[in-house]
């Protein structure tokens, strides 16, 4: 018995690098433009996922005067902040948030339809 090392089994995550904060696969923060179906012909446009430390309000305003439309910031429990714009604004959202160097075209994801 002496010739055999005996290993006693111990608790191993298989998943312990994935769930790190440091992680490469896991750490892309997306940014996640919806368009909603409201009633009729009528849509809305969200935009979420956006970094903290950007003023929303500011990013609102641009948006508004750039495409001609009425928008507002939501406080949501769950998502954070969400920026709400009236119409189906999907691809014009996407190009301003590139051009304006906010958010790179890798991390967005457009949703709907």
């Amino acid at each position: 018995m002496s010739d055999l090392d005996v290993q006693v089994p111990t608790a191993f995550d298989p998943f312990a690098d994935a769930n790190a904060e440091d992680s490469g696969a896991g750490a892309k923060e997306y940014v996640h433009i919806r368009v909603q179906q409201r009633n009729g012909r009528k849509s809305l446009t969200t935009v979420q996922g956006l970094k903290k430390d950007f003023s929303y309000n500011k990013i609102l305003k641009d948006l508004k005067k750039e495409f001609c439309c009425n928008g507002t910031v939501v406080q949501d429990p769950e998502l954070g902040q969400v920026i709400q714009l009236q119409g189906d604004q999907r691809k014009n959202v996407s190009t301003f948030l590139v051009q304006a160097g906010i958010v790179k075209k890798e991390n967005i994801k457009i949703h709907g339809f």
